[in-house]
């Protein structure tokens, strides 16, 4: 009987010992589940407010997003700082090799001893080449082909002129060695703004407060180009979301490490730009025109003055009830209206617009009446024109016609909808000079247009070479904001050889791309093909 008892209490033991674990396993899986059990809408956190194991975390790695944008800072700046040891280090040395083979000893002492001459020596070469360069002064140039254009280009995208066939008016994403390039230029403008020297005339507290420091989020675009013997300039602006006050600040790069020529603090809050605009007839133009100058510069800048100059008398009553009807809409008064009973002339229309101006000096944006601009470009026109110092000469991007761009479509889209940077879409009008944004005192000290030049064009590249003869800086430079809408054009018999010349390339020009004029050169044989292809299809559906 021994035996029996003996299996009942192992039996007994076993299921004690398999209800603990079950209830072991139960409190596990009980404690696990209130672990990873999100918060009840009891205790939880109220919808904009972080509770308090959210609140660690989101501290963390704040923390930790800040710690990594420093790393980043200081990895650039050492990278920075390496790459000007080596390259002081090279120029040293080939300084050291040319003065040991003329000179192994000066007075008796070895090169170790003229080693803080070449120093200086060398930082006297770095700064020959900005002084050489055409950064603070203009150079006098034979030509508009001897012109080195910027490129522009913002935290996201470059602006280019030199496209071929395979490259874009607009990159995105850059290049990663442009990239690269560009965040060490917009890094190293920062470091100038937010670390200022005595010479930079910027108190710490700015008369307010605490200095504001600028971060990338306040890069707004910058410029650059390249001279080949000389090295590379940048133009950067900087703007706090809030603020009216731009900060602009050169770099130069002499085929070496960056070097600051100025930093200074460019206030745009007053400066009034007057639109000039000379026309004849095209009043449909012109209404379209004015919808886009009610948009920009009523409703958004708010510091233009507009003046038209209208030659004629037919479509003269149209434009004023034009110009009229958006003042009583808009209780805009700041336009003049300039009429003359005479042949349409371009360079004599911005002529007598400049000279209707009575107010003293003023910044002049000479428009056409098929240009579209934006808020960002007159801002644009105002940090880069300075009386006595530089003109402004953006490069438009001209449309081709949205008859052929969009031919696959029933009707073109809306202009709004057609202001794209695409290679078939448009172009960058760079042998155009007609869009120009300058002082009425440097306008008038250069002599203003040839009035001499009749009809359709040269009088623009008359006054730009004016202006490359003397001693201000042309700004060259493509901008995103400024388009040329695609409207015909007519080359009259009565031009000159050069004028017709010139007005048939510009007809070329702004029709359509290189592929789009190939579809259309080649359209025959597309539809030949098509027609066999259509035809072999049907048979081989009837066999």
């Amino acid at each position: 009987m021994r035996m029996p008892r003996r299996g009942l209490v192992i039996q007994a033991r076993t299921r004690w010992l398999l209800v603990g674990l079950a209830l072991l396993f139960s409190l596990v899986l009980l404690m696990y589940l209130l672990e990873c059990a999100p918060q009840t809408e009891g205790n939880g956190s109220l919808p904009g407010v972080v509770g308090e194991n959210m609140g660690k975390e989101y501290y963390q790695a704040l923390l930790q997003e800040q710690e990594e944008h420093y790393q980043n800072r200081a990895t650039s700046l050492k990278r920075q700082i390496a790459q000007l040891k080596q390259e002081l280090q090279e120029m040293s040395d080939k300084l050291k090799s040319l003065q040991e083979k003329k000179s192994p000893k000066v007075n008796g002492m070895s090169y170790q001893g003229t080693k803080e001459q070449t120093s200086n020596d060398l930082l006297e070469f770095l700064h020959s080449q900005i002084d050489k360069a055409e950064v603070s002064v203009g150079a006098k140039l034979p030509s508009e082909y001897g012109v080195i254009p910027f490129e522009s280009f913002t935290s996201m995208k470059v602006f280019q002129l030199e496209m071929g066939l395979t490259r874009h008016p607009e990159e995105k994403p850059v290049r990663k060695d442009k990239r690269d390039e560009l965040v060490e230029v917009i890094e190293a403008g920062l470091e100038v703004i937010n670390n200022p020297d005595e010479e930079d005339g910027q108190d710490e507290d700015d008369g307010i407060g605490e200095r504001q420091l600028y971060s990338e989020n306040d890069f707004i675009e910058g410029y650059y180009r390249t001279e080949r013997d000389k090295g590379t300039q940048y133009e950067l602006f900087y703007k706090k979301m809030d603020g009216m006050e731009y900060r602009h600040v050169t770099l130069f790069r002499p085929f070496g490490p960056l070097m600051k020529v100025k930093s200074e603090t460019v206030d745009i809050s007053r400066s009034i730009i007057n639109i000039i605009v000379p026309l004849a007839g095209r009043t449909e133009a012109f209404a379209q025109f004015m919808q886009n100058f009610r948009d920009v510069c009523i409703h958004q800048d708010k510091r233009v003055h507009l003046t038209v100059v209208y030659f004629g008398q037919d479509g003269l009553s149209e434009v004023k009830s034009i110009l009229e009807s958006v003042a009583r809409e808009t209780d805009f008064y700041n336009y003049t209206l300039v009429s003359l009973n005479e042949e349409f002339n371009r360079g004599r229309g911005l002529d007598m617009g400049a000279r209707a101006w009575e107010k003293g000096e003023v910044l002049m944006f000479f428009c056409d009446v098929d240009v579209y601009f934006t808020a960002e470009f007159l801002n644009s026109c105002r940090l880069n024109a300075e009386p006595g110092k530089k003109v402004f000469y953006p490069v438009v991007f001209s449309l081709y016609n949205p008859a052929i761009v969009y031919a696959n479509q029933d009707i073109p889209p809306p202009v709004e909808q057609q202001l794209v940077h695409k290679k078939d879409s448009g172009f960058w009008r760079d042998f155009g000079f007609g869009m120009t944004c300058q002082y009425r005192t440097d306008f008038l000290t250069v002599g203003g247009f040839d009035l001499e030049v009749k009809g359709w064009g040269g009088e623009d590249v008359h006054l730009y070479r004016k202006y490359l003869h003397g001693d201000l800086m042309v700004i060259r430079t493509p901008v995103p904001g400024l388009f040329h809408l695609w409207h015909e054009k007519h080359c009259a018999d009565e031009l000159t050889p050069e004028q017709y010349r010139m007005c048939i390339q510009s007809k070329a020009m702004n029709e359509a791309s290189h592929s789009h004029l190939g579809m259309l050169v080649f359209r025959e044989e597309i539809e030949a093909h098509l027609r066999k292809q259509a035809y072999r299809t049907n048979s081989e559906a009837v066999g």
